[in-house]
């Protein structure tokens, strides 16, 4: 997405505030978030229980549930972070999923089923989920085959989040007259994180073990992410450390304190505000059309929906009414 560069000569008050990587590990755990390779076996909630007691946090959550049997990419988010799981939750996924077969099934009619199955289908979770059962749909982007090997066959499903696999291999047995079982699943993708950024269980605990008891965080560095990696598929603004301070406490984003501005963005969409250090500000909802606010000389631009910085990390420029 391109920007509208608004104020190129902007500057920044080194003394105060930071760049999100050169954060201490309890400063990346007040608003940060770790990419696990969910084993087999646990919940998705025991796992991120099993985290909270690991770093003796009071609260710490995941963005996505996987079934106990299932694999793969799973987010854990602490402190602020956990504000953005509904966005993690909204993120496109994508799995891996072996299915078993009951008996042999035709080429030609398992290629037609599968493309019954792609693009918008009804989805209705199985009795098993945690949620209600209830009648709805999602959007199957690509359904694929990777391999067949007598009757099991290695799939790739890039989906819409919320979509029930079990409820796919159910389907796909009534659309070839025949009981297909989901052996397997891994999700391989969430959003625009993948395996290759997750980490395993006994790594994370060597990470911690190698904070705590020898004083070398270099590991953890690596495996806590800064809350400002959720934010990047977002538009985006960069404001002034005046109006951060001010986003922070609340007020509305005005136009002197901007510097620059993604451009095609409309009124009534949220973007995400970044300082000119690259931290996490905050969400707002946008009052003018970002192509429109570029021509603008005052006046309110945005409201916050959301504030992720603390209020004492820039200096308030304002006086307080007496």
């Amino acid at each position: 997405m391109t920007l509208h560069i608004i104020e190129p000569s902007a500057t920044t008050n080194e003394d105060v505030g930071g760049a999100p990587d050169a954060r201490t590990v309890e400063q990346r755990l007040a608003a940060g978030f770790i990419l696990l390779d969910k084993p087999a076996g646990p919940t998705s909630h025991q796992i991120a229980a099993w985290a909270r007691d690991l770093f003796g946090l009071e609260r710490l959550g995941h963005g996505g549930t996987l079934d106990p049997f299932a694999t793969g990419v799973l987010p854990l988010m602490a402190g602020k972070a956990m504000k953005l799981t509904k966005k993690i939750l909204n993120h496109k996924k994508s799995y891996i999923c072996v299915f078993r077969f009951a008996e042999e099934v035709d080429e030609a009619q398992l290629a037609e089923a599968m493309r019954q199955l792609t693009g918008r289908v009804y989805n209705v979770p199985p009795e098993v989920s945690a949620v209600k059962v209830q009648v709805r749909t999602r959007k199957i982007f690509k359904f694929d085959q990777l391999e067949r090997s007598g009757n099991d066959m290695i799939a790739r499903v890039h989906c819409e989040a919320g979509t029930y696999i079990r409820t796919m291999a159910r389907d796909l047995g009534l659309l070839l007259n025949m009981k297909v079982q989901l052996k397997e699943l891994r999700r391989d993708s969430s959003g625009v994180f993948d395996l290759d950024d997750c980490v395993t269980l006994q790594e994370l605990a060597d990470a911690v073990w190698l904070w705590k008891e020898c004083d070398k965080p270099e590991a953890l560095l690596r495996i806590i992410h800064p809350i400002e990696k959720l934010m990047l598929d977002l538009p985006s603004a960069t404001v002034k450390d005046s109006a951060a301070a001010a986003l922070a406490h609340g007020a509305p984003l005005l136009r002197p304190g901007l510097v620059s501005i993604a451009s095609g963005v409309k009124a009534g969409k949220e973007i995400y505000v970044q300082s000119l250090k690259s931290e996490a500000v905050g969400v707002v909802c946008l009052t003018s059309d970002t192509d429109d606010i570029v021509s603008m000389k005052e006046g309110e631009i945005a409201r916050p929906s959301m504030v992720l910085m603390d209020g004492d990390v820039y200096p308030r420029r304002w006086k307080s009414p007496e």
